[in-house]
């Protein structure tokens, strides 16, 4: 699931990492969502999807990420996610033009930004977890794109 980000955190940062992100969706500054595959099933959760905004050197910009797990991957499940919650940014009016970066190497997320209504604009070097990575850099106007 991570393989295109250098594999997975370290165990000892996750802690820190958890108590970020719930600060931020807390006072809205994230929306991140758990993927639930079954509603039936609330409890198992293939993954997530996140929206948030950040600084760049170019300015402010909000981006979309998603991690679906490896036995739930090829079900469309990342693509109808991501879906909901441009939609729902749509729908909120919040976070005007959303930007993804998904590694170059990593065919379903490209496929999922082209199939969602993305735009390419470049590849890019991004760093992550304080490595480099190839990246797509893609946008989407969640109020005027979403196929």
């Amino acid at each position: 699931m991570m393989a295109d980000l250098g594999g997975p955190q370290p165990r000892e940062e996750m802690a820190a990492k958890v108590r970020r992100d719930a600060e931020q969706a807390a006072a809205g500054l994230a929306w991140i969502k758990m993927i639930v595959p079954d509603p039936a099933v609330p409890e198992v959760v293939a993954g997530t999807v996140t929206l948030w905004s950040h600084h760049t050197d170019d300015g402010p910009i909000s981006e979309i990420g998603w991690m679906v797990l490896p036995r739930f991957q090829g079900r469309g499940l990342g693509k109808r996610a991501v879906r909901a919650l441009l939609e729902q940014a749509r729908d909120e009016n919040r976070w005007g033009v959303v930007h993804a970066f998904p590694a170059t190497s990593n065919t379903a997320s490209n496929g999922i930004c082209r199939s969602v209504g993305f735009r390419f604009v470049s590849e890019t070097d991004v760093t992550f977890a304080g490595r480099v990575f190839r990246t797509n850099h893609w946008s989407v106007d969640p109020r005027t794109d979403l196929n």
